[in-house]
């Protein structure tokens, strides 16, 4: 145990002295312009970084589900609000339920279809204006 010990501390002692010549011996002064080009370099690394995690996710959820929920074993929902369908056993989830949690927003089946038509509604809303802004610039370049 001693000796595990002592390899902690020495890498620790190791590490401050690394950190203390990074932040003092190698440190330049950066004019403005550099100052500028640092901070948007750090700035855009995680934007760049979270926008190819989020690709991936997405790939892998289409690989998973498919493009619209085709490869899903049960396209209905089962079970609602604070209930859910675990071995063929209706179930409580959230607080009071299976390992306590948090109190979940409960809805019946008839509010559940109320939302998937008001969402449906939307969605083709949405694809109708999208499909619009798409024509608009080729009737533009057609005049």
């Amino acid at each position: 145990m001693e000796a595990l010990t002592r390899a902690l501390r020495s890498f620790h002692v190791k590490h401050e002295k690394i950190k203390h010549t990074v932040h003092t011996a190698w440190r330049v002064p950066l004019p403005k312009w550099g100052q500028y080009a640092m901070g948007s370099f750090y700035f855009t690394i995680p934007i760049v970084g979270g926008w190819y995690v989020m690709q991936w996710a997405i790939s892998k959820s289409v690989d998973e589900i498919g493009e619209r929920g085709e490869k899903l074993q049960h396209k209905q929902l089962q079970g609602f609000g604070n209930k859910t369908i675990i071995d063929g056993r209706e179930e409580a989830i959230g607080a009071g339920g299976k390992l306590g949690g948090v109190h979940l927003a409960v809805s019946d089946s008839s509010t559940q279809e109320n939302n998937r038509v008001m969402l449906e509604a939307m969605f083709k809303k949405e694809r109708k204006r999208r499909n619009k802004e798409k024509q608009q610039p080729q009737q533009d370049g057609e005049r």
